[in-house]
């Protein structure tokens, strides 16, 4: 599934916060709660819960409420959409890479031929 410049722009924004690399490292473990997600940090529930806002915008998890409780999962098919297109563009460029070196090697050699030197 291919996925729109504007949404691949709100997960990269989103991926680029360290609390929220480490919201989705600790979700890519268990399920967890807005209160459990915030332990580890010197954080609020309320600075937590904008965090995990950001994260639903970017549909990099998705929440329930289980009674008064609400639940985090994070949504790996996302994750796999963006690595697929970070693949693309590695594999891209890394062809783009590899054409360069055949062209300056090629310039090399014929520069070596017309001064008559070995390359």
């Amino acid at each position: 599934m291919p996925v729109a410049d504007d949404e691949l722009s709100l997960v990269f924004s989103a991926l680029a916060d360290p609390t929220r690399r480490a919201i989705l490292e600790r979700l890519a473990v268990q399920d967890a709660t807005v209160s459990q997600l915030a332990e580890p940090f010197a954080l609020t529930q309320q600075a937590v819960s904008k965090h995990l806002k950001v994260l639903e915008r970017a549909r990099l998890i998705s929440r329930t409420r289980r009674g008064t409780a609400r639940s985090c999962a994070l949504d790996a098919d996302r994750l796999d959409v963006v690595a697929g297109w970070i693949a693309h563009h590695r594999r891209m460029w890394a062809d783009r890479h590899d054409r360069l070196d055949r062209h300056l090697a090629a310039l090399r050699a014929e520069r070596h031929d017309d001064e008559g030197t070995p390359p």
